[in-house]
Parts: C-alpha cells; sequence; structure tokens
C-alpha cells in the first residue's frame, strides 16, 4: 500500500467518524426538542378535550332548561329541580337520585362514563304560599348545574360548595375537575300558562 493510499484511508476514516459524532449530536437534538414538545402537546390534547365538554355540557343543560319549560320534566318527576334553600348559588350538591341524565354515548348513563352527564337543577321562589314543594304554578328561579357522569364514580367526592370552589376553566383546566360542575347557568321558568315576565314581575312584587 502506498503511502498516498494510506492517507486516504486516514482521510475515510476521519470523515466517518465525524459522521457518528454529527448523528449523536442530531439525536440529542431532537430528543430534547421531543422532550419540550411533549408537556406542550398533551396540554392541547386535553385542552381540547375540556373544551369539547364544555360545549357539550352546555347543550346539556340547555336541553334539560328547555325540557322544564315545556314541562316535559314535571314536578314530582325523575330529574326535577330540588330546593336551593335561602340562597340560589349555594344549593347543595346533589347525590346521583336526584339528577337529570343525558345520555351521550347511547349506552345508558352509567357513572363509569366519560361522555355522559348529570345534571342537577334547584329551584328558589321565596314565596311562602307555595305548598307541596311545587313551584311550577308561581315560577322560579333555576339553579342549573352538569357533572361528568364520572363525577358520581365510587371514591369521588363533589365538592360541597361549588360557588366558592374553583370554576372549571377551557383554558388551564387540562382534563377538568371532576368535584366541580362543567357547567353551571341559572335562568328563570315561568309560571304554569305565564309569560316570563309576568311570572318575575309577580316574583319581584
Amino acid at each position: 500500500m502506498t503511502k498516498r493510499q494510506q492517507q486516504q484511508n486516514l482521510s475515510q476514516s476521519r470523515d466517518g467518524g465525524y459522521t457518528i459524532i454529527e448523528s449523536l449530536v442530531a439525536m440529542i437534538v431532537v430528543s430534547v426538542l421531543m422532550i419540550a414538545i411533549a408537556p406542550v402537546m398533551a396540554f392541547s390534547v386535553a385542552t381540547r378535550v375540556q373544551a369539547r365538554r364544555t360545549e357539550l355540557a352546555t347543550q346539556a343543560a340547555r336541553t334539560y332548561i328547555d325540557a322544564l319549560r315545556t314541562e316535559a320534566i314535571k314536578f314530582g318527576g325523575s330529574g326535577f329541580p330540588i330546593p336551593a334553600g335561602g340562597v340560589l348559588a349555594d344549593a347543595p350538591v346533589p347525590t346521583v337520585n336526584q339528577t337529570y341524565c343525558v345520555d351521550m354515548d347511547g349506552g345508558g348513563c352509567n357513572t363509569s362514563s366519560p361522555k355522559d352527564f348529570y345534571v342537577q337543577g334547584a329551584w328558589l321562589n321565596p314565596d311562602t304560599s307555595i305548598t307541596g314543594g311545587d313551584p311550577t304554578s308561581k315560577g322560579y328561579q333555576l339553579l342549573v348545574r352538569v357533572y361528568r357522569a364520572d363525577s358520581f364514580a365510587s371514591g369521588v367526592t363533589l365538592n360541597p360548595t361549588p360557588r366558592t370552589g374553583k370554576k372549571q376553566s377551557v383554558v388551564g383546566s387540562g382534563l377538568g375537575d371532576r368535584t366541580m360542575p362543567v357547567v353551571e347557568m341559572s335562568t328563570e321558568i315561568p309560571a304554569t300558562g305565564d309569560p316570563s315576565y309576568r311570572s318575575l314581575s309577580d316574583r319581584l312584587r
């Protein structure tokens, strides 16, 4: 082997060494980038899941309100609102038997379902003439809380004071807090056969 050939082989050997080092550096750079991006990607997916859940929970709340206004849910029937007590926002958290089931996956309501919702209703009307606990003849203020079905799973304890607890949020909520309502809203349910404004006027008087 000539001296020139030896120099060529040595040069190729050095070039091969540089290629391996560059590959290792590239792998390290990619690994660092993946480690940095992975939490952002996971957070993005969780935020999208929670945003979709909030949207569906809002639809469930509106469906429940419409059912009360059209009397599809009647006093004494399953899911009718419970008395709120003195302050509407301080209505006690419900048991699963005091809620209205909204089946989102077609398999019936199940506390292990990641898609179903349980809707709590609570009513308030300070009119002392209401007898028998039926507020429909006078109209009432309605508080609606929508919980995930798995909020009532074994081992989960609902926050007893949703009013003062941390509210759900699409941004920064991750996959959400099962102990809190996904959505909470309030509205007016008019007396049977009365327009909303008249029912509200009567209660204000």
